[in-house]
């Protein structure tokens, strides 16, 4: 287990209440197999029923990420994109540049790294980001090959 991740029983409360739509916007980030945006998730909540602002969607996300609740990598452009975080804590991912599927990687090498260089660096609640992009198997196989032997 990383050190530095919240563990599920430390992890923060949520700010305030728990509305229908924030019910509503944690039960479709349960239903998310991949990293979702606030805009795609927004537009996912159009079709539950419960009629969620994308002012909601944007407080709810950052109050789950503080509470330690989402994993959060940046796209291509950016753009934050969010996912549940797992039971076992913090992790990291690899994440296809062309589609956005994501798979977690073994990371521990990475975590020890951070905690020894804030420990001798004479730093507490030391953060990082590592962001793995690349092109998966599947979006590998869709794009043609150019006649130069490159891709696309």
């Amino acid at each position: 287990m990383n050190d530095l991740a919240p563990r599920q029983a430390e992890r923060a409360p949520l700010a305030g209440r728990t509305t229908r739509q924030r019910s509503a916007v944690m039960r479709v980030l349960d239903n998310c197999a991949d990293f979702v945006s606030a805009q795609a998730l927004h537009e996912r909540l159009a079709t539950t029923g419960v009629p969620v602002g994308l002012a909601t969607v944007y407080r709810t996300l950052r109050e789950l990420e503080r509470a330690g609740c989402l994993d959060v990598v940046r796209d291509e452009t950016g753009e934050r994109r969010y996912r549940k975080r797992s039971d076992d804590g913090h992790r990291h991912y690899l994440m296809c540049r062309a589609c956005g599927r994501s798979r977690p990687v073994e990371s521990e090498a990475v975590e020890q790294w951070a905690e020894r260089t804030g420990r001798l660096s004479g730093y507490a609640a030391v953060e990082h980001i590592v962001e793995l992009t690349g092109i998966c198997t599947r979006c590998r196989r869709d794009t043609p090959e150019r006649p130069d032997g490159g891709e696309g």
